[in-house]
């Protein structure tokens, strides 16, 4: 079988490793005081000169908005803040969208827009490794904080069909998609991501048929899902106990699925998951070469010679 899933990596954040001056230490109102004082010396009014403005919040949302237009996030601002300048002069803003996660935005040419989930995520996944690692800013808007919230809906957008108890962010595929696992309840999970606007999914039968791995689902629940895949076949009575993804060729999908006192089977299925025909273990030694999770019946014992010595 032709393995499908693209190898995947935990993404590093170019925002979360950055370190930003709070917008309070950069940008105050003048004091009045020091503009009092201002033509008793150069070097005053130079430092008074050098402040930048204070921007009110409605010219924040605005420049904001700006940026995650600029951006391509699609998102439309609901409420943001001006975090800081990194040391590269950029500056950091903080965004709620009135869909969907928000966004970290950094003042690159183009911007540089991070979303929420995935921060939060490369945050507790350092956190992890080391309590005490520097992980950067975080989103701390109310609205952006609920990050299983958006990971549900993400699950729902891509059509996942069960009911949804866990999802996480697994990481970055080499196609630079950033790829969500699903756990369901009492059901096989999925690998999902989202590419060009369009979001697809891969059953965990086939996540670990290509060696990746299923945190939220376990062998009986993969089992439930083929058994429930037999029903109305000549192989509805086995009681599957384990299953596995073969491979794949022009007639359809072939699966394996352990019966528990019984002889296992072999299934073709089609891309809709109908049964298109049934191959017992026993004689189904030519189809992929065979079934693994089944073992092989005892070879018959040789006759006994009856020639002379």
């Amino acid at each position: 079988m032709k393995l499908s899933i693209a190898a995947v990596t935990l993404a590093v954040l170019a925002i979360g490793a950055a370190t930003v001056v709070p917008a309070a230490a950069q940008t105050r109102p003048d004091d009045p005081r020091e503009n009092a004082t201002r033509g008793s010396g150069n070097a005053r009014m130079g430092r008074s000169r050098d402040r930048a403005p204070q921007m009110t919040p409605e010219q924040i949302t605005a420049a904001a908005q700006e940026q995650a237009t600029l951006a391509q996030t699609g998102c439309q601002v609901s409420e943001a803040k001006l975090l800081g300048t990194t040391a590269e002069k950029t500056s950091i803003y903080e965004v709620a969208c009135a869909a969907g996660p928000g966004y970290l935005i950094e003042t690159k040419t183009p911007p540089v827009a991070t979303d929420c989930v995935l921060l939060a995520h490369t945050a507790t996944t350092a956190r992890a490794a080391n309590p005490e690692a520097a992980v950067g800013p975080q989103c701390t808007i109310p609205a952006n904080q609920d990050t299983q919230k958006f990971l549900r809906e993400y699950a729902q957008q891509a059509g996942v069909p069960c009911t949804v108890d866990q999802v996480a962010v697994v990481g970055k595929s080499n196609d630079d998609a950033v790829v969500y696992e699903v756990g369901c309840s009492g059901d096989q999970g999925y690998w999902i991501k989202k590419i060009n606007n369009a979001w697809s999914k891969t059953a965990c039968i086939q996540v670990l048929a290509e060696s990746g791995t299923c945190r939220f689902t376990t062998t009986g629940e993969i089992a439930a899902s083929v058994k429930t895949w037999l029903a109305g076949s000549p192989a509805a009575s086995c009681n599957v106990t384990e299953a596995r993804l073969m491979g794949r060729n022009a007639n359809g999908v072939f699966y394996e699925a352990k019966c528990d006192g019984a002889d296992g089977v072999i299934a073709r299925l089609n891309d809709q998951n109908a049964v298109q025909q049934i191959y017992p273990c026993a004689t189904a030694q030519q189809i992929g070469g065979g079934c693994k999770l089944t073992p092989a019946p005892a070879a018959a014992p040789a006759p006994a010679s009856g020639g002379r010595l």
